[in-house]
């Protein structure tokens, strides 16, 4: 579901970011007044991110060939909070997009909208239900299902508008070359046959964990006494992540250059990709496909879940040492 560079047009990237700025202006407003109510709840946005990072490393096999993977946004905002959750989710997608390559840069804005904002708040919303119908569990795991679901519906319509409103003076699109017709069924099939129902399982073992190290905390807080635990965790899933690697073809909308064209030569679609993406804008990220230089490949799918853990961490520690008011 990561969108990466020159699948949108720059127009379409411009206003996707724009539409999210009021939205991160909304978030920090409303985390902070959280903080000001429980401090400790900045260190759960740390664990938030980490987890969201190492579970979207865990690609899935799709029928067709091609991937999938879960993200937790449900899960996050249920931990945290959906306006923490779309914090979290908003810091992990720009360390995924800058240091791995996993996702554009110009497409941050509407990756963020689709990962950051619609799944946590749709899959929220269901879980709201679930408690105020005294079936907690039930609303959490349809939110799970719906939520991602939701957002790779949007995802598909992103993509899938662009032969619409970016094309050459004869029609030929100039990014994205696969219309609403093929773009939508493609993303949603691949998340309502498989990805939804991983991101469901995923929710509630999740949930369940929190609910045995931390009953008291679920939402608010991850108190010290828990943190260990979460720390086992994350720990427990970076040394797992070379699983996601079983799953060794791309996902749908995610091709390279050279891929796409393959795909559209045997589609009979096209003899080149759009001009757009032939001539767009590419960044080359330092840890591109979480390969570190030098290493195999599954060791550098676990260091890279480790430098995540380690820089959200002393991102929450440099925010936990502002200089505090005395008395």
């Amino acid at each position: 579901m990561h969108i990466p560079d020159n699948y949108l047009s720059p127009a379409t990237c411009g206003t996707l970011v724009t539409a999210m700025v009021p939205i991160w202006t909304v978030a920090v407003l409303k985390v902070k007044v959280q903080l000001k109510r429980q401090r400790e709840t900045l260190p759960m946005l740390g664990i938030a991110a980490s987890l969201a990072f190492l579970i979207m490393m865990f690609n899935l096999p799709i029928p067709g060939g091609t991937t999938a993977h879960a993200v937790g946004g449900t899960l996050l905002a249920v931990l945290i909070g959906p306006w923490a959750a779309c914090l979290a989710l908003t810091v992990t997608l720009f360390l995924q997009a800058l240091l791995f390559g996993d996702g554009g840069i110009l497409a941050f804005g509407a990756n963020a909208l689709n990962m950051a904002v619609i799944m946590p708040f749709v899959g929220y919303a269901c879980y709201r239900l679930g408690q105020k119908w005294h079936h907690p569990k039930v609303g959490l795991a349809i939110g799970a299902y719906l939520g991602i679901n939701t957002a790779a519906l949007v995802a598909g319509i992103e993509l899938g508008l662009q032969p619409l409103i970016a094309h050459t003076a004869s029609g030929a699109p100039l990014y994205c070359p696969y219309g609403l017709n093929i773009a939508v069924p493609a993303m949603l099939g691949a998340h309502l046959l498989v990805a939804g129902w991983v991101e469901v399982g995923f929710t509630l073992l999740v949930y369940q964990f929190v609910q045995k190290v931390a009953p008291t905390s679920l939402y608010q807080t991850a108190p010290k006494t828990s943190q260990r635990r979460w720390l086992g965790l994350l720990l427990g899933l970076a040394i797992l992540t070379p699983l996601g690697l079983l799953a060794s073809n791309t996902a749908w909308g995610e091709w390279g250059p050279s891929e796409l064209k393959h795909l559209l030569a045997q589609q009979h679609l096209a003899a080149q990709v759009p001009q757009g993406m032939a001539h767009g804008f590419h960044f080359q990220a330092l840890f591109s496909d979480y390969a570190i230089a030098g290493l195999p490949v599954s060791l550098g799918y676990i260091l890279s879940a480790l430098t995540a853990i380690v820089i959200f961490g002393l991102l929450i520690r440099g925010l936990q040492h502002d200089p505090q008011p005395k008395n």
